[in-house]
């Protein structure tokens, strides 16, 4: 008798069973994702993703991906925050809960220990955990995603797509689109082409970010025109397998920056003195001609926020230029 009973429960609960798994395949779940390192399947939505790449980590923010823990750099210093969280989304970070589990090397274990149903890796840069690779790989699925190769409006659709946020996504772009168009509007250009950079702090070296680099195409897509280092400075060791950057270093780096404005990321106009007060540097046209423009600290790696932060620089120096 028990048995009569349980039946016409079981067939409703199949019902239902089966109901869900159509919504859910209607909703675009499960996902098939492709990463450098092959596809991974999502089931579904992932609810507890861990960043290992704190570049990474502010994209995600942004597009209100439930970010539970990302790995850290050093703290305190003018780019991060206390938590060694970058200081353009600390903040953000601090009020959604999101943890540090680690600064500088990838821990694996910490990672784990968060239950995550989604990892992020970076493929390159000094954030990539590519190395724990394999480890990580065992506790959930592993998104492998480059950031030096795409704006990252791009990233932020690759991971929309990848956390079901794809509408949170277009939100996003498209409010920052708005603004940027905006202030394409707004601004006088300095002198073109320009050199856009980032000068080291002994100011013996200097980063030349290419048309490949985010801070590149946020340029072009303004209306800058971005300068041409000379074939044999171009043609220069980059960091590992990075398309964004170009190194100068040596007499090198008087050659590469030929522009005729200079436009510091990741620097403020105490940086911008100090590049203009360089010997090595003094003759170069747009320190002579004081076409020396500071970007801000928080530039190095752009984001939704970092790069909302460029346009309020770029509007407040050449506003009327």
């Amino acid at each position: 008798m028990m048995t009569s009973v349980f039946r016409p429960l079981a067939a409703v609960l199949g019902i239902f069973a089966l109901f869900s798994l159509t919504a859910h395949a209607a909703d675009g779940w499960p996902r098939e994702i492709k990463t450098s390192r092959g596809v991974i399947t999502l089931k579904q939505p992932p609810q507890r993703i861990v960043s290992t790449s704190v570049t990474v980590t502010g994209t995600l923010l942004a597009i209100n991906a439930p970010v539970v823990a990302s790995g850290a750099t050093s703290p305190n210093t003018r780019i991060a925050d206390d938590q060694g969280f970058f200081r353009q989304w600390g903040d953000v970070a601090k009020q959604r809960g999101v943890k540090r589990l680690y600064v500088g090397e990838p821990n694996a274990e910490a990672i784990a220990g968060e239950a995550p149903d989604l990892i992020i890796v970076a493929a390159t840069g000094g954030d990539s955990a590519l190395k724990v690779y394999d480890q990580l790989s065992a506790v959930a699925p592993v998104m492998v995603v480059n950031y030096d190769d795409k704006s990252w409006q791009a990233l932020a659709e690759e991971l929309g797509e990848a956390t079901g946020k794809e509408a949170d996504a277009a939100k996003t772009v498209a409010r920052f689109d708005a603004r940027e168009k905006a202030v394409k509007q707004s601004i006088h250009l300095p002198p073109q082409p320009v050199s856009a950079l980032v000068y080291r702090p002994d100011g013996k070296a200097a980063n030349l970010w290419t048309p490949a680099s985010p801070q590149g195409q946020l340029l072009e897509q303004l209306g800058f025109t971005l300068a041409q280092p000379p074939a044999n400075v171009a043609s220069g060791q980059t960091q590992g397998i990075r398309k964004d950057i170009i190194q100068l270093a040596g007499e090198n780096m008087a050659a590469g920056l030929n522009g005729k404005s200079l436009l510091l990321f990741a620097g403020d106009k105490t940086d911008a003195q100090r590049l203009s007060g360089n010997v090595f540097l003094s003759h170069l046209p747009a320190v002579q001609n004081k076409q020396v423009f500071a970007l801000g600290a928080d530039t190095f790696r752009l984001d939704y926020y970092s790069a909302s932060n460029v346009l309020t620089q770029l509007e407040t120096q050449f506003k009327g230029h």
